[in-house]
């Protein structure tokens, strides 16, 4: 199947995607549409718009239509010491539509890793997003970044949650300027205002990018550096190259998220097509006392690429009249299609329709 065919059908990307999931262990979940609305309403800074569809059950309960998956996962399922819930999903989810600003019905898959989580299972689902996003096209960017080094280095600088706030948007967006002004007006010493100024930096090949870190971080974050070394060598040995490289702007919600995050890009698309990271934080706020990674794919946004336009739309067009008996046609069309030829019979030339060649029938079912 080639990646082109993919594209043209989300409902292709998802057979091939549970494949790859399942050759893993994953095993398809599935949920309803709603949930009672307490579960995001507890959650909104998790969520990518605080806007969710609500409505009344009849016995009572708000209930939501689901913008999302990952909640619905944790809160059902029990913990096992050693053991590690792996489930992928596809699933509909609705939300505001960055282009049209309404409510949308959104196709989204991905996985999650539940549990006892180790280096092993990050380097896992790191590469199931790798090869997620090479299965759907072959240039495509997975960016990684480790939030113990972020959180580290602006722990050493200090300040207040404003300043943790602001410096976050200022390194998301890869703005050194800002980044130096938050630091000034905040009373940053100027070692750690270096530190975190050479994060806006650090972009590129792991190799390199990883010894430019080691040699800013010092002796800070060496735990995270280390998962980071361990990471990079396991998606080295797997073949993975330059298409997974080190981007310190990757700064998801860090009341959620801790460690390695990812997000994922596709030659043609200017926005992330693919998210995901360890969040162990978002498990003890649901009262949950083991860890999580995974990511989703959001294929809505596949539709904005745009694949070459066959010459054809058909490659037979096949005429056939009025008296020409329904068992000629069949056996015609029957034929073509054996020779592995599309064909649209038809009593006239739809309008518009491309087709390579056309084959006429006869009243008694003979070409003419």
């Amino acid at each position: 199947m080639q990646n082109d065919q993919l594209l043209k059908n989300e409902e292709r990307a998802v057979i091939a995607l549970r494949a790859l999931y399942q050759s893993y262990g994953y095993l398809p979940y599935k949920m309803s549409r709603f949930e009672e609305y307490e579960l995001y309403a507890r959650n909104k800074d998790f969520l990518l718009s605080d806007r969710v569809i609500t409505f009344t059950d009849t016995n009572g309960r708000l209930m939501a239509l689901k913008p999302d998956v990952t909640l619905s996962i944790l809160q059902k399922g029990e913990e096992n010491p050693g053991c590690k819930r792996k489930v992928c999903y596809n699933e509909n989810v609705y939300r505001v539509s960055r282009r049209s600003g309404q409510f949308k019905e959104i196709m989204q898959t991905g996985l999650e890793c539940i549990g006892d989580v180790d280096g092993y299972d990050v380097f896992e689902v790191v590469e199931l997003a790798a090869k997620s996003l090479a299965l759907i096209g072959p240039e495509y960017v997975l960016e990684i970044s480790h939030l113990g080094v972020v959180s580290a280095l602006l722990e050493a600088a200090g300040g207040g949650e404003e300043f943790r706030r602001s410096a976050l948007e200022a390194l998301s967006q890869k703005n050194a300027h800002d980044l130096a002004r938050i630091c000034e007006e905040n009373g940053v010493p100027a070692e750690c205002a270096r530190r975190l100024a050479g994060l806006v930096t650090i972009y590129g090949s792991r190799g390199p990018a990883l010894q430019k870190l080691r040699a800013l971080c010092g002796d800070i974050a060496g735990e995270a550096l280390a998962e980071l070394d361990q990471l990079s060598a396991l998606l080295d040995a797997a073949g993975l190259g330059d298409e997974v490289v080190l981007d310190f702007s990757v700064v998801n919600h860090m009341d959620y998220y801790n460690g390695i995050v990812f997000r994922g890009f596709l030659q043609g698309l200017s926005q992330s097509v693919l998210a995901g990271g360890r969040y162990d934080r978002l498990m003890r706020r649901m009262g949950r006392s083991q860890g999580a990674v995974g990511f989703a794919l959001y294929l809505d946004r596949l539709d904005q690429l745009r694949s070459p336009r066959p010459e054809w739309d058909v490659q037979v067009l096949l005429l056939y009249e009025n008296e020409t008996p329904a068992a000629a046609v069949a056996a015609a069309v029957q034929q073509l299609r054996a020779e592995g030829k599309s064909v649209s019979a038809q009593k006239a030339v739809p309008p518009k329709l491309r087709y390579q060649e056309c084959i006429r029938l006869d009243k008694e079912g003979k070409p003419c």
